[in-house]
Formats: C-alpha cells, structure tokens, sequence
C-alpha cells in the first residue's frame, strides 16, 4: 500500500499544472461554499435567538387557544407552584411568565399599534435580562458637535461619527462594531466618544406603574425618559382598557421588527390594565440546546405537568412558523446555488479526467505490458484521485476556518442602503459567520462524492484496455 501512494504521489506531480488547476478548482469550489453557507446559517441563527432569547423563549406553556385566537381572553391562572415545577424539569435553564397583547399607543401626535408584553422584572433577569438591552449610548446631531468642540477626536473618526447618527447602542462592543475604528483609534478616541454620547436610562421596579419602549417605537412616538404614552385597547371579557404610562426606560431590541412595536411593563401593571388579575398569557421556558430533541423532550415532561386541560406547551417552532418557513426557503435556495457550483466544479475536475485517460493511454498499455495487473493499476490511479481531491478539500477547509473563526466573534455590520433593506426585512443588519458544524463537515462527503464518480471513467477504461491498441496510440 505505501508503495502503491508513493507512485500515485509521483504520477500527481509529473503534470503539475493540471494537478495545481484540478485542486484550484476543488480549493474554490469548497471555500466559497464553506463561507456562503456559513455566512448564511449564522444570520439565521443570530436571528432566531434575537427572538428566542430576548422575547419568546424555546418554548411556552399557553392556553390552547391563543396562537390561534391571541386575545388577552385566552389567558390562564398563573401559580408559582407550576413555574417552581417547570424549572425542575432536566434542561430547563429559567421560567418566566410573561402577559402578551396588542394595544394602540400614543405619543403626542404620533399614533401606532404596538406589542404589550408584561414581565415580572426579577424573573425576567434570568430569562432574557432585558437590563442588558437598555440604550446606553446614542449618536445625534447634539453629541456630534460636542464631539467636534472638544477637540480630542480627529476628522477622519468624526465623519465616520457622523455616519452612524441616530444610532442606539445598549454596549461598546456594539457602538465600536458600528464605528469601524481601528484598535489605536477605539483607544483613543472612543471613552470621549462615549461620555459625550451617554444617556441615562432606567429599569422597571417590581411594582413599576411605568412602562419601558423600544427605541424605533420611541423615535416614532418621539418620546423619552421621562414622558408619557397613552395606550388604548381591549381587556378581559371585552372590558375596555385605557391609560397613561411614564416612560422609565428606552431598550434596544436585537430585531428590527419587534424594535418598531414593543412596550414593555410589570405584570401586576399589566393586569389592571387589561382587568385580569391573576391571570397570564404565557410562560416562557429556555432550556440548554435548541436541539429538536431536547425541545420535544422537555416539551413532552412539562406537557406532563399541566393538569387544567386548558394549557399546552409548544416550541418556538410551532409559535413562529412564518420566521420558519421563510429561513426553510432561504435556506433551500442557498442550498440549490451551493448545488450549481459543486456540479460546475465536477464537470471541471471529469473534463480534467478525460485529458488524463487520453494522455495516459499509451502509458497504461506499457505497464500492463511489462507485467503490472489490472487491478494494480486501477488502485494507483484511484489512490491518484484521492489525493487530488485531499488536496483540493483540505486547503479549502483550512482557508476557509480562519475566516469563520473571526467573524463568528466579530461579524460583518451592514451599512447604508443593504442595512435599510435588510431592516425592512425585520432582520437585523448583521452578518456573523455559523460555527463549524455538519455543513462545514458535508463539503468533504460532497467532493469524495464527485472524486468517486469521476474516478469510474478511468477505471472502466482500464478494464476495457487492449494492449496493442494502447501501445499504438
């Protein structure tokens, strides 16, 4: 066997430059699935936990009722005995109970619908901890010219400043990504930069009676710290709901779509409000994986515990079947352009096979001739096309890690009009890369695939080989 990959090697490299052009073909065709693919299940993934995280949880225990129906009318009786309960089961990481309805906000002349969600804000900080996500950090027009006349950040940062104005930001980390500076000039420049942008905010209290907004919402209504919104709409059992709420907070919620239409209060403010006392619309539960089968695992024992008849559990899943049906048909057609460039690159690499048999005919009757069999020399040229492919696959594979390494941690923020088309889409302007999992690791079966298709050509010729017909080419 050594010595049948020596030869093999050997063979490879008496025509280097169609062994070097093959595996080129390999190397590109196997990064630039790597990275598209990459590119493309990482915004998927940091879109569904924007939403899973910060607002639905994996799964919810609702009444039956309610995704079909979603009225403050298809509530149930919350008890901490059952959230106490539901936290005990394997693979449940926090519980949170949440009321969730539709309303008519106002805000001086500015009239929109919105999402209410009530949360109880010391559970909540387990679950989502929206603390995290409160607007810290704002560029307007007024920080900008502080900026300028303070005279410690150059030109060149302050047209990048001015780029961003109207941006929120609830971190650095975030406001530096958006920025674009340098390491030297984040340094520098950017605690001035913060002190002449920071805002105060503030979080709900237990028993807060004011309410926290979304930041497009508040840009909408053009409210802030300290004013108040009116919200209209529907109760329990038909009771009409109205009233007027200070705003404690600004939060910057990871997607656009919920971002225009979200106000949050207590669910104790919550239930005067909508005339339910006692009573919720969901309990948000997140667990350790989003694992199909741990889901339907921890679905399947909470179901278990839920005795009324009237509440059932369901995943995030089943609670978002647009948002899933919209990443399958992304996610298909992502799949069809990886198809069309792999089966380009085997016509390449069976078009280079073609050349070899054809070159090599005369060669392959001389060593049958002089003794070697058939079968040796069918595992030369195989061992042959493996290699050729490794090679391909293997600096492709390496290429491409460092790449989705870098920007799983520091990922791609859209600018301009591709972030605004984006946004309109409801995702939000940024590209990280997926970590390494089954798709990175397919694109070795998918070009052992095509090596082991292209490799029957030459062997089914060498089966069929006369000698004196060879010899004579």
């Amino acid at each position: 066997m050594a010595e049948d990959f020596k030869i093999a090697w050997r063979n490879l490299w008496r025509n280097r430059r169609r062994t070097v052009i093959t595996s080129a073909s390999i190397f590109f065709a196997v990064f630039f699935a790597v990275i598209m693919r990459s590119y493309q299940l990482g915004s998927y993934d940091y879109m569904i936990s924007g939403i899973i995280e910060s607002y639905s949880g994996y799964l919810q225990v609702q009444h039956i009722k309610f995704q079909d129906d979603p009225l403050i009318d298809n509530s149930f009786s919350y008890s901490d005995s059952l959230a106490a309960a539901i936290s005990r089961v394997d693979k449940v990481v926090s519980v949170a109970p949440h009321i969730e309805s539709f309303a008519l906000v106002s805000g001086g002349t500015q009239t929109k619908g919105t999402i209410v969600l009530a949360i109880d804000p010391e559970k909540e900080r387990e679950f989502s901890n929206p603390e995290k996500k409160l607007v810290k950090y704002r560029i307007t027009r007024e920080s900008v010219d502080l900026i300028k006349r303070s005279g410690k950040v150059p030109a060149n940062v302050i047209s990048e400043i001015e780029r961003s104005i109207g941006g929120a930001y609830s971190s650095r980390a975030r406001l530096e990504l958006e920025l674009g500076l340098t390491e030297n000039e984040n340094e520098l420049f950017i605690p001035e930069i913060l002190k002449l942008c920071e805002v105060s905010n503030g979080f709900l209290a237990i028993n807060d009676e004011g309410v926290m907004v979304s930041d497009r919402l508040a840009g909408y209504l053009k409210v802030s710290i300290g004013d108040s919104i009116i919200l209209m709409g529907q109760g329990y059992h038909g009771a009409s709901s109205a009233g007027i709420f200070p705003v404690r907070g600004i939060i910057k919620m990871p997607v656009p779509d919920i971002d225009n239409r979200l106000v949050i209060m207590t669910i104790p403010t919550a239930q005067r409000f909508f005339d339910s006392e006692g009573m919720i619309t969901s309990l948000s539960v997140n667990i350790t994986s989003r694992s199909h089968r741990i889901m339907n695992e921890v679905k399947n024992k909470i179901n278990l515990l839920l005795t009324d008849g009237i509440t059932v559990t369901k995943t995030w899943e089943e609670l978002n079947p647009v948002l899933v049906q919209a990443i399958q048909g992304d996610s298909q057609s992502g799949m069809a352009m990886l198809v069309l460039l792999y089966f380009i690159i085997f016509f390449g690499i069976f078009g280079t096979v073609l050349m070899m048999v054809a070159e090599r005919k005369r060669e392959f009757g001389v060593l049958i001739s002089i003794g070697m069999q058939k079968r040796k020399l069918k595992k030369i040229i195989s061992i042959e096309m493996m290699l050729l492919g490794s090679i391909g696959l293997v600096a492709g594979l390496l290429a491409s890690s460092p790449i989705i390494m870098y920007f799983y941690y520091s990922p791609v923020l859209l600018k301009g009009d591709l972030a605004k088309m984006m946004e309109d889409y409801g995702w939000d302007a940024m590209m990280p890369t997926a970590w390494f999992g089954p798709y990175f690791y397919w694109q070795a079966v998918v070009v052992v695939i095509m090596i082991l298709i292209s490799t029957i050509y030459p062997l089914r010729k060498i089966s069929r080989l006369k000698v004196i017909e060879a010899l004579r080419s």
